[in-house]
């Protein structure tokens, strides 16, 4: 029996996906994606609030996509899998949950794309980064072009593709690629300590600020904020707000439905 590629388990309200391909520091072939895209479309019938994703074993997150599934593409099937990584990459950005990365070794390439397309990444002091695909001949496929400028500007976005240089922990910390630095041995309590604050909030108001957050990037200024409004307004129909407000009023702790 072919060992799964992507593992998935549930704790309470927080789930965790492992890339498991440790004999290749876990990169990305198409059945690794395709493995990723089935669990990460099987989450809406799982009672999660908050997904960690991380890789097998204490090396690499994930190591960039497969070279060796990738050396012998022509143009079209190259275009088919870069849209394929692109979407399901895409799906787990907009995931009406929040997810977070806990990087845990290489994050090369698709890895580091990969972990972009999380809200939040915490990765362990030995992890390094980089987009090295210039140097293989190609760019980034997977939305490393566009995420990793967003989140950190477009000159030093250029610079670490341009050069294809490895930063290694504290750098990525710097710069803001990532939100917590621990050690290997603290990497899945820091993620789970997180991931328990988030719980502490309301579902629906995640949701909503994600949503604002993630389509009003691509709006001008103007009709972010109207966008915002109306997820604002949108929050004063659920229970969670007369929930929130009336405990803080009644000095209580919420709950949440």
């Amino acid at each position: 029996m072919l060992e799964q590629s992507v593992l998935f388990e549930k704790n309470g309200q927080i789930g965790k996906i492992t890339i498991n391909r440790p004999n290749s520091l876990n990169a990305l072939d198409m059945k690794t994606l395709e493995e990723l895209d089935r669990c990460v479309t099987e989450l809406k019938e799982e009672n999660i609030r908050v997904l960690i994703i991380t890789g097998s074993g204490n090396k690499s997150f994930v190591a960039g996509a497969d070279i060796n599934a990738m050396v012998e593409m022509n143009s079209n099937q190259a275009r088919e899998y870069s849209g394929f990584g692109q979407k399901v990459f895409e799906k787990i950005e907009n995931l009406p949950i929040a997810v977070i990365a806990a990087i845990n070794g290489y994050a090369l390439g698709g890895g580091c794309e990969l972990a972009l397309a999380c809200d939040i990444r915490i990765c362990s002091d030995n992890a390094k980064f980089s987009l090295p695909e210039l140097n293989l001949g190609v760019i980034p496929g997977f939305g490393g072009t566009q995420r990793m400028p967003r989140l950190l500007g477009i000159v030093k976005a250029k610079e670490l593709m341009f050069t294809s240089r490895m930063i290694i922990a504290a750098e990525a910390l710097a710069i803001g690629l990532v939100n917590y630095v621990v050690t290997q041995d603290e990497l899945i309590n820091k993620c789970n300590e997180v991931a328990n604050q988030i719980l502490k909030n309301s579902r629906v108001s995640i949701q909503m600020c994600k949503s604002s957050i993630n389509d009003g990037i691509d709006m001008n200024l103007k009709n972010a904020l109207q966008n915002e409004t109306n997820l604002f307004a949108l929050c004063f129909s659920e229970e969670d707000q007369k929930e929130g407000m009336n405990s803080f009023l009644e000095k209580r702790k919420a709950t949440f439905k």
